[in-house]
């Protein structure tokens, strides 16, 4: 192998290493993200579980505040 040969092989490398650090980089961004995103979508699921839970009981009380009054 040439100097000029050596020279393009070697920038080839670096240009690899600076694109696995950079992927590195990224996907570590993307799954912190993905923790997020999980973590704020099981604070949602138990949000809407309370209120289901809510409404559930606010409408057995409407029925049974209807079925008291036309008995």
């Amino acid at each position: 192998m040439n100097d000029d040969q050596l020279n393009t092989l070697e920038e080839k490398i670096d240009a690899l290493i600076a694109l696995c650090a950079a992927m590195k980089q990224e996907n570590q961004l993307l799954r912190a993200s993905q923790h997020n995103w999980q973590t704020e979508r099981q604070q949602l699921l138990e949000n809407n579980r309370q209120a289901k839970a809510r409404l559930e009981s606010v409408l057995s009380r409407l029925r049974s505040m209807e079925q008291s009054q036309s008995a």
